[in-house]
């Protein structure tokens, strides 16, 4: 039996942190969790040296990183990403679409199951989550126009029967056929989320019925309070709030949203219904000034200034360059919450959105995914399935 078995560290559990831990695991499993330091005969061990030991961070919302996007279909770039986010503490991942054309949507599904099947030193894949392209015109933000347009059952019913592996869908639920749409990504275990919308309260709660209970990167290319013929109607931002259990997600790289925005977010959806995402583009750990949102072939190019990604015109931003460290450092130092808050945003709250029942804790039969990280957030080990995939200095 292959023990793995790290100790001397602040391990953080749902019922808070054990001040001098150990996680103990077998195989790719958790299988305990407590005080101390107990002795493992030949187990590999890894001393903490008294920074965190926390879950693996989890990534509903991903586009790339290092260089590569998802959309440039190839195997390789699909593991490069997995591998740089993992050394920033993602230890699953959504990989994410971009509204696109249907075939090469098709191969990106076909590119990921290869990609998975290979994905052993790097973040794990954890379903595909197609952005686009039943979008609403005005919201459509940095997604290409050419592509945008109502929901179609040809399509999307192709989609279905061509990969098992779609796990979440965003779409303007206000667009002619897209409760119908909701309804059969609901027979199929799929997540309909709410995105790139100008919906009003009124044609949200028909889409939250159907499955729609999630909001995609929420504030970003969504609805607020809006005037029709001059009456006020609650925009997708406001159902939320309305809407107890309406789980949100957002980009909390301290640019997309304000530390006043974090706050109203945490104060009034809190940790259980609000996850953590980076929606990283390409140039995501890296240093280029310049890069391109989705395909190499026809994405859009973008400028890279102010710690986001823009389109060159600066009227929209084109995506994130965070790394999940960074938006747990940014919900403690901006919007001030415990870090316990800010950790359980990344792992426990996008697991249970998804129903990754076996992520999200340290607990016992957990998968064994942990990252150790220091007071500022600076990630020394990361760890999934029991493998040590990235480690910062020698001896830690």
């Amino acid at each position: 039996m292959r023990y793995l078995k790290v100790f001397n560290g602040k391990v953080i559990t749902p019922s808070g942190i054990i001040p001098s831990g150990y996680v103990l695991a077998s195989g790719d499993k958790i299988i305990e969790t407590g005080a101390g330091n107990p002795e493992i005969p030949g187990a590999t061990e890894i001393d903490a040296h008294g920074h965190y030991i926390s879950p693996g961070f989890i990534d509903l919302h991903i586009h790339g990183g290092g260089g590569a996007d998802f959309m440039d279909n190839t195997v390789e770039a699909f593991l490069t990403i997995a591998n740089i986010h993992a050394k920033y503490g993602t230890t699953a991942m959504m990989p994410t679409t971009l509204s696109c054309g249907q075939a090469s949507l098709l191969q990106t599904l076909d590119t990921y199951a290869a990609a998975n099947a290979q994905n052993r030193q790097g973040a794990q894949f954890i379903g595909i989550h197609i952005e686009g392209p039943y979008f609403s015109m005005n919201q459509r933000g940095a997604q290409d126009p050419k592509y945008i347009h109502d929901p179609s059952p040809a399509e999307y019913l192709e989609v279905l029967a061509h990969s098992k592996d779609v796990k979440r869908w965003s779409i303007a639920p206000e667009r002619p056929g897209a409760i119908e749409m909701g309804k059969v990504l609901k027979a199929h275990n799929i997540l309909p989320s709410i995105a790139h919308t100008d919906a009003v309260y009124e044609e949200v709660l028909p889409a939250y019925a159907v499955g729609y209970t999630h909001c995609t990167h929420f504030y970003s290319a969504m609805s607020g309070v809006t005037r029709r013929n001059a009456f006020r109607y609650a925009g997708v931002i406001e159902t939320a709030y309305l809407i107890d259990d309406m789980t949100v997600e957002i980009i909390a790289d301290g640019i997309h949203l304000p530390a006043s925005l974090l706050k109203l977010i945490y104060k009034l959806k809190g940790p259980e219904n609000t996850a953590l995402i980076t929606d990283a583009m390409r140039a995501a750990a890296t240093s280029t000034p310049t890069s391109i949102l989705g395909s190499l072939q026809d994405g859009l190019p973008v400028i890279v200034e102010d710690g986001v990604a823009k389109l060159p015109d600066r009227s929209s931003f084109a995506g994130s360059v965070a790394t999940a460290d960074r938006l747990v450092r940014t919900m403690i130092t901006q919007a001030g919450i415990p870090l316990t808050d800010a950790v359980r945003m990344i792992t426990e709250t996008p697991a249970r959105i998804m129903d990754i029942r076996q992520k999200g804790t340290l607990e016992k039969e957990r998968d064994a995914d942990i990252v150790i990280f220091d007071e500022n957030i600076n990630i020394q080990t990361t760890i999934v399935s029991g493998n040590i995939i990235y480690t910062r200095h020698e001896g830690i």
